[in-house]
C-alpha cells in the first residue's frame, strides 16, 4: 500500500540484472522488516474475470528455469517496502526461481517503465509489478504483452487497463475497507465527537483515493459526530506528516483527532502533536493504517488509538498465484487479502508480529 514514506535511512539497490543470491536486500534498522516473520497473506476474496495461460496466450515454463522481474515502486526505506522485496526474495529462493532481477523505480514513473522494459530485454518469462501509480505505464505493459510476458501486479491498482490482456490479475488489501475500518477505530476512541484531520497520502494511485473515500463513508454514515476540518497530502512520508501536523495544527487548533492514511505519516504526526506541547494518543487521537512493528508499538505506548493493517509479505501468495496459472487452473483478476487490526486491546500480544 502499498505504499512512499521514509523511516529508515536510503539505500543503494542494484543497476544491473541481479539473481535472487545477488541482489542487495535493503537494510535498515527495523527489526520486523523480514519476508518470513510475521503472518502471511490470506485471501479474504476473489472476485472478477479469471484467466488462464491459454487464454493470456503466454508460454508455459517451470519456474525453476524461469527469469522472473521484480518491480519494486518506491526506495526500500520504510518498513512496507522493505518486507514487500523481502517476501518476495524469500519466496522466489525457497521455490528455486532460476533468476530473479529487481528493479527499483525510485518514485518515478518513467524510470519504472524503463525498469520493466529492461527486465524484458534481460529475458524476463514474468513480470511482478507493484506499481507507483495506477496510471501511466501503458508503455511497459505493452512490451510485456509484445513478448508474451504475464504481468501480476501486487499492492496498487492499474486504472484503464483490462485483465487477461493488459495484466493477469492483481494482489492486495481492500483499500476502502481499510479506510472504514480506521474510521470505526476512530469513533470508538473519540466517543463518536471531534474534529477530524485527514492526512492524505499521495496523489496518483487508488490507495489514497480508496482510504480516503472508505473512511468519508463511514463517517457519513456512522459517525456524524466527527467531522473533518481539513486534510491534506503528506506523501506518505513521516517527514511530511510532521511538517503537514505541525501546519494544520497552527491553522485548526480545534483538532482533536487525526486520521493518517500510513504508519509513517502518523508517526510524523506523533512529533509534531508532542512539539506543540500536545499529548498524542490522548489530547489528539491518532489512527493509522499498515500495522508496522513502530507503530504497534506506539499503540502500546498510548500514543497512537489504532492500526489497521495492510499486509507487505506478498510472496507465498504472489508466486502460488503464478504456480496456479502456469499449471493451467483459472486465475481471478482480483485477489483480496486478509488485513489485522490492532487497538489498546491487542498490541501488546501482536507486536512482535508487526513488520
Amino acid at each position: 500500500m502499498m505504499k512512499a514514506s521514509l523511516r529508515m535511512g536510503a539505500l543503494l539497490t542494484a543497476a544491473a540484472a541481479l539473481t535472487v543470491s545477488g541482489c542487495a536486500n535493503p537494510e535498515g534498522t527495523n527489526s520486523g522488516a523480514s519476508g518470513t516473520s510475521g503472518g502471511q497473506q490470506t485471501t479474504t476474496a476473489t472476485s472478477g474475470s479469471t484467466c488462464t495461460i491459454d487464454q493470456y496466450g503466454t508460454p508455459k515454463i517451470d519456474l525453476k528455469n524461469a527469469v522472473v522481474g521484480f518491480s519494486q515502486s518506491e526506495t526500500e526505506a520504510n518498513p512496507f517496502r522493505i518486507t514487500e522485496t523481502a517476501s518476495i526474495t524469500d519466496e522466489a529462493t525457497k521455490l528455486g526461481v532460476k533468476q530473479l532481477l529487481k528493479r527499483n523505480a525510485n518514485s518515478n514513473l518513467n524510470q519504472q517503465n524503463s525498469d520493466i522494459e529492461g527486465m524484458l530485454a534481460q529475458g524476463a518469462n514474468l513480470l511482478i509489478v507493484a506499481p507507483l501509480n495506477s496510471d501511466g505505464l501503458g508503455k511497459a505493459l505493452d512490451a510485456a504483452k509484445a513478448r508474451h510476458v504475464p504481468v501480476l501486479t501486487i499492492d496498487r491498482k492499474l486504472n484503464g487497463v483490462t485483465p487477461c490482456k493488459d495484466y493477469l490479475a492483481f494482489i492486495g488489501s481492500d483499500f476502502v475497507t481499510q479506510g472504514k475500518r480506521a474510521a470505526a477505530q476512530l469513533a470508538k476512541v473519540t466517543g463518536g465527537s471531534g474534529k477530524v484531520a485527514i492526512l492524505l497520502g499521495a496523489t496518483g494511485n487508488n490507495v489514497t483515493t480508496d482510504r480516503t473515500s472508505g473512511f468519508k463513508d463511514y463517517l457519513n454514515s456512522s459517525a456524524k459526530g466527527l467531522s473533518i476540518v481539513a486534510e491534506q497530502n503528506a506523501d506518505f512520508t513521516r517527514e511530511k506528516g510532521q511538517s503537514v501536523t505541525e501546519q494544520l495544527l497552527q491553522s485548526h487548533p480545534e483538532i482533536t483527532a487525526i486520521y493518517a492514511e500510513n504508519d509513517e505519516m502518523a508517526l510524523g504526526a506523533v512529533t509534531a502533536i508532542t512539539a506543540a506541547g500536545k499529548k498524542p494518543g490522548t489530547d489528539i487521537k491518532i489512527v493509522s493504517v499498515d500495522g508496522t512493528r513502530a507503530a504497534v508499538q506506539d499503540i502500546v505506548s498510548g500514543t497512537l488509538n489504532g492500526d489497521v493493517e495492510s499486509n507487505p509479505r506478498f510472496g507465498p501468495l504472489t508466486f502460488s498465484t503464478l504456480q496456479d496459472y502456469l499449471a493451467g487452473k483459472k486465475v481471478p483478476s482480483t485477489i483480496t487479502i486478509q488485513d489485522k487490526e490492532y487497538d489498546s486491546g491487542n498490541a501488546a500480544a501482536e507486536v512482535a508480529n508487526a513488520y
